[in-house]
């Protein structure tokens, strides 16, 4: 185990982007330019060098150049050390990393914690008025690297995010007044931006749109920095902030098929926090069962508040007839077990036997079909969440998906899509899948992970004899990732064996809250965002 040591904590905005009480000597300064020329060089090599080893591929190319371009001029480096960054970008001089993250402690800026330069890396990634998936993986690459914790940046992301949308406080004018005529030296708290509305889930520009875009300019340039904030005060800046969100439309929240699209007949998204935030989770249900877990939002509790969740509500009356002809396969089961024709112990075996018991095949008919369907209808329902995470329904903000069973095979097919379109690199952070119903062969996933910026978990259970069972027919040639590891040599792919969980149908939900609560055992991860956390605790393993 590392020795975690929680650092000083700093407060956040403190001299606007800067953490340790010294604000900048001009309103909205970057923080990065307040290092020393080789502290900023270092900071900049950094980058270039996390940008080669992270995102090697050809897709990713562009995005990597135009990265560490902007993050040279961003940073008041000279134009001249760009073909020495883009060597570091290249993969040469890697071994200089090291030096690199030695000269950057050594900034007395970065004392005692580095959080403003992982703070400023947000910043510079929000100038255009999109947040890359890619982008926000870097910069918890870079947290990682000096030891920040991930909680400091969500609480800086969370704060931001209510910024730049303008939200609500209980400060009066005068305070506002005051602070816009100094634009420095006290912490930013949230406040209404005059103007700016959210009406339906859309955000407009109303009547009072000539006050609003100066107002809407000084909120944002205390973190975006003074060219920044000139360029969203123009009218199609604040465009390029609302699209941010997904202000343009309703998001995700107002998202609702309005007539049938193709095979599927139910597709929408409902919250599972309040508020907005610069990440989305979306977390998709395998199946409906009766009780505790007959809502789509009941698996999801175990989340915690960590960024804006939704679940994602798709053909509830397939997925509940599903449920019950489960509940009519294990009432099949326990009559069995009852005769001792079969014993409850030994399912978990049959899994990889040559030929299943006759008793069971008895009552395969009563799942058959309604598996069927919902295959079929989980392929098409991945497909459209492809094309409304594609037309930025949720905005230009990274996305992370979390799904088990058929939820998992939705997530499966929603990447494939993307996959199969050019330009959909940068939408997708995470994806987490449980129990997944889909190949799990390396090839398959070798193309699909060049849409996922971050990490892929596999939770696998080698003794899920209802999926073995279910998938009967192919299993002995497919090999299927929920059954198996996936073997791919890559640095996003995570496999982690659940094979010690009771094969019963609400495993995945018990999965759930094991693997996060568990993370506890880490003294850094009693953070209630869970899966955040599961993902982070990989990385600094």
């Amino acid at each position: 185990e590392e020795d975690w040591t929680e650092p000083q904590r700093v407060p956040l905005f403190e001299g606007f982007s800067t953490l340790n009480g010294e604000g900048p000597s001009e309103p909205g300064s970057a923080v990065g330019r307040q290092l020393s020329e080789p502290g900023r060089f270092a900071f900049a090599a950094l980058c270039s060098v996390s940008l080669g080893q992270l995102f090697q591929g050809a897709e990713h190319r562009c995005f990597r150049e135009q990265y560490l371009q902007g993050l040279v001029q961003w940073l008041g480096l000279d134009e001249s050390v760009l073909p020495v960054m883009g060597a570091f970008l290249a993969g040469l001089g890697s071994e200089g990393s090291d030096t690199f993250h030695s000269v950057l402690q050594g900034e007395q800026l970065l004392r005692p914690v580095a959080t403003p330069i992982v703070q400023d890396l947000v910043s510079f990634s929000l100038k255009d008025g999109q947040y890359d998936a890619r982008a926000r993986f870097l910069v918890r690459h870079v947290a990682c690297l000096f030891r920040v914790p991930p909680q400091y940046l969500e609480e800086y992301e969370e704060t931001l995010g209510e910024r730049l949308r303008g939200q609500e406080t209980e400060e009066t004018e005068e305070e506002l007044s005051r602070q816009r005529r100094k634009e420095r030296g006290r912490k930013l708290r949230r406040y209404l931006l005059i103007g700016l509305a959210t009406i339906g889930g859309g955000t407009v520009i109303g009547v009072t749109g000539g006050l609003a875009a100066p107002l809407v300019a000084a909120g944002a340039g205390a973190v975006l920095g003074a060219g920044g904030a000139a360029a969203l005060g123009s009218a199609a800046g604040i465009a390029i902030m609302a699209s941010l969100f997904g202000a343009a439309g309703a998001g995700l929240a107002g998202y609702k098929m309005n007539k049938r699209v193709g095979a599927i007949e139910q597709f929408e998204f409902l919250p599972l926090s309040s508020g907005k935030h610069l990440h989305v989770t979306v977390a998709v249900t395998g199946w409906l069962c009766s009780g505790k877990y007959s809502s789509f939002q009941a698996p999801w509790s175990s989340l915690g508040p960590c960024g804006e969740q939704y679940c994602l509500v798709w053909e509830s009356r397939f997925l509940r007839a599903l449920g019950s002809a489960v509940d009519s396969l294990l009432d099949g089961l326990v009559s069995m077990v009852a005769q001792e024709a079969l014993k409850y112990t030994v399912l978990s075996g049959i899994v990889t036997a040559l030929t299943w018991p006759a008793s069971l095949l008895a009552v395969a008919s009563v799942i058959d079909n309604p598996w069927g369907v919902c295959l079929s209808r989980s392929a098409e329902v991945g497909k459209h969440l492809a094309q409304v995470l594609r037309s930025r329904q949720q905005g230009k903000r990274p996305v992370s998906l979390i799904g088990f069973s058929l939820g998992a095979r939705v997530i499966y097919f929603c990447l494939q899509e993307l996959a199969n379109e050019k330009g959909c690199e940068g939408i997708v952070e995470d994806v987490v899948l449980l129990g997944a119903p889909v190949d799990g062969s390396s090839k398959q996933w070798e193309k699909l992970s060049q849409v996922v910026a971050g990490r892929i978990v596999n939770g696998y259970c080698r003794g899920d004899w209802l999926l073995g069972f279910l998938y009967r027919s192919s299993s002995a040639q497919l090999s299927v990732a929920g059954l198996h590891p996936i073997s791919l040599n890559d640095r996003r792919m995570i496999n982690v064996d659940l094979t010690q969980f009771p094969p019963d149908l609400c495993a995945h939900k018990c999965v759930l809250c094991y693997l996060f609560n568990n993370l506890k055992k880490k003294p850094m991860c009693s953070h209630p965002g869970y899966v955040y956390w599961f993902i982070w605790w990989y990385e600094t393993d």
